[in-house]
């Protein structure tokens, strides 16, 4: 069964393009319940076990997702981005329903947990790299960095409405309701993905059928990695992302809860710190959609990175929680401009039949390389403490934009008009 077209015609601007806004509204449905969700199974695994075996259990969920995303990016584009996503969101809203069901009539112990965590992310392994394929199905290339603000914002949106959803659904009736309202939240997206259509590929972008009944998911594999290798502004980009990835988690995870209770913010104060990022972040990703497009695309995605960074040092030598908040939004800002660049670059650099496995590759990057920063912030802090942790921390930031604006592909790299 092929996906349904969309008829020839003036493109519209994705803001107010019905289809595209579709697929931002099933997007959304899903991160809220992604949300939903990871707030549930960590309060049910809480009150089922030890804190230590709480925190294996929402980190088994990191593991197939980290191994298998490759083959994830593989699967979305040989079968296409659409089916994969639709697919992925009904097993994951099956899997969560099933669960939920379970809880209200037993307590099945930590067991069910980790098996549901490993069940969603191993779709999820598949899930990501399909999202970030499907846009460039079903809008033009021009349209293609304001999608991309579009779905910054959807992600604000559920980190901000999401944790108070799943709250009341633990306040109502426990973790079995939260799994519940995490599950239905998933399914509005189902109806609305199938509604979604696509867009016919032109001849040169369009993948060779042919070649994909002759060859391996393998040599998919390769072929992909062979390909962003050697692209002279995916290859660089991606090292970039690694590099602002690994010197930014650490400190705006572990680092700012450190850094919190040595000032005596307390969690209030953290609390208003994460958001001024999420303010900053978001504006970016508004600035995106609005404009649509940014000249110089290149510059801005590495030269925004640089004094992000530096910004990011700072905050760990902020003298009051309000100018730590003024700095949050300056860092937010900035990075997240410089995030929204580098996603809407990695859209429209992309040939389509290889952007499932581009966004793979960014996935690894940013969900299994940058994670692993975390213990070591937090070793580095306790020998070191924060003002010498953020300080190398921003250098390695600041170091990826350093790599980006030395590529002369990234450098020269513009969106399409």
């Amino acid at each position: 069964m092929t996906d349904p077209l969309i008829p020839a015609g003036p493109a519209v601007p994705a803001h107010r393009d019905p289809n595209v806004l579709r697929w931002v509204a099933a997007y959304t449905a899903s991160m809220v319940g992604d949300t939903v969700f990871f707030l549930a199974l960590s309060w049910a695994a809480v009150q089922s076990g030890s804190p230590a075996e709480a925190g294996i259990v929402t980190a088994v969920s990191a593991v197939p997702r980290a191994l298998l995303m490759l083959g994830g990016g593989v699967v979305a584009d040989r079968f296409g981005p659409r089916k994969v996503v639709i697919g992925s969101d009904a097993v994951r809203c099956v899997t969560v329903l099933a669960v939920a069901a379970v809880l209200f009539a037993t307590d099945p112990g930590l067991w069910l947990l980790a098996l549901l965590a490993l069940v969603f992310g191993t779709v999820d392994a598949v899930f990501m790299p399909a999202v970030g394929a499907l846009p460039a199905r079903i809008t033009g290339k021009d349209q293609l960095a304001r999608v991309q603000g579009m779905r910054g914002l959807a992600i604000r949106f559920a980190a901000v409405v999401g944790a108070p959803l799943g709250g009341f659904g633990v306040a109502a009736g426990g973790a079995a309701a939260a799994f519940a309202l995490a599950g239905l939240l998933i399914a509005v997206s189902v109806p609305l993905l199938v509604s979604v259509r696509m867009r016919a590929l032109p001849p040169d972008d369009a993948p060779d059928t042919t070649a994909a009944r002759d060859t391996t998911a393998w040599r998919d594999l390769v072929g992909g990695l062979r390909y962003i290798r050697r692209h002279r502004v995916l290859g660089p980009l991606m090292v970039a992302i690694a590099l602002g990835d690994l010197g930014f988690v650490g400190p705006l995870n572990v680092g700012l809860t450190l850094l919190a209770d040595e000032r005596g913010w307390g969690a209030a104060g953290m609390g208003w710190v994460l958001a001024g990022f999420g303010t900053g972040a978001a504006v970016a990703a508004l600035l995106l959609t609005v404009r649509g497009r940014v000249p110089r695309a290149g510059c801005v995605a590495a030269g925004a990175l640089v004094p992000g960074a530096a910004a990011m040092g700072a905050l760990a030598q902020a003298p009051g929680l309000p100018v730590a908040v003024a700095i949050a939004v300056a860092v937010g800002l900035l990075t997240g401009l410089s995030g929204a660049m580098c996603g809407a670059l990695l859209q429209t650099q992309s040939a389509p039949a290889y952007l499932g496995r581009v966004t793979a590759v960014a996935g690894i990057v940013s969900l299994g390389i940058a994670p692993l920063s975390m213990p070591l912030s937090a070793a580095a802090v306790g020998v070191w403490g924060t003002g010498p942790v953020f300080a190398v921390s921003a250098a390695v930031c600041a170091l990826g934009g350093v790599v980006a604006l030395a590529a002369p592909g990234v450098r020269r790299a513009e969106l399409p008009g």
